[in-house]
């Protein structure tokens, strides 16, 4: 019985009408991200992890041009959005961490290697995260609310109540 309330709670969505429009930024932007690591693996792809300094980036590339695919699928059609607006958090997290932070403060740390830019600092770090920040905070929303109407979460699991 409590392991059905738990679910309920991660799979059940609101039916508010506005959420589809979050879904489809967030779905769209981490769908097409993915796909592009595989048509530009050297731009986009292990060619950047491996710049970036990741280990194993011919593995990783893929990896998580793959899972951007699914969640950016399942995303769009509000399936298991939560799970998926989760998985996409902690990606953005990374890609903040790792290749963000260093712009700020002008120096590559650990493994992650610091990118050629004409500026860096505070403000530079601000404009080169400005996609990530947003696709952090578009799936902290569906995290939060679910994949509202005009979603599989909710023709599947129901309304939250």
């Amino acid at each position: 019985m409590q392991k059905t309330i738990v679910m309920h709670r991660i799979f059940a969505t609101g039916n508010e009408k506005t959420t589809v429009i979050i879904r489809i930024m967030t779905g769209s932007v981490f769908l097409s991200e993915g796909i592009q690591k595989f048509l530009y693996p050297a731009m986009r792809g292990a060619g950047r992890f491996e710049a970036m300094g990741f280990p194993n980036p011919e593995f990783l590339g893929p990896f998580v041009g793959v899972f951007e695919i699914l969640c950016g699928i399942a995303l769009l059609a509000g399936l298991l959005t939560r799970p998926a607006a989760f998985a996409m958090m902690f990606t953005m997290t990374i890609a903040i961490v790792t290749t963000k932070i260093p712009i700020a403060f002008a120096e590559s740390f650990g493994p992650f290697v610091l990118r050629e830019l004409k500026t860096y600092g505070f403000w530079s770090m601000a404009h080169e995260m400005r996609t990530d920040f947003a696709m952090w905070l578009g799936s902290l929303y569906l995290l939060i609310r679910g994949g509202g109407r005009w979603s599989a979460d909710l023709l599947l699991f129901g309304k939250n109540k």
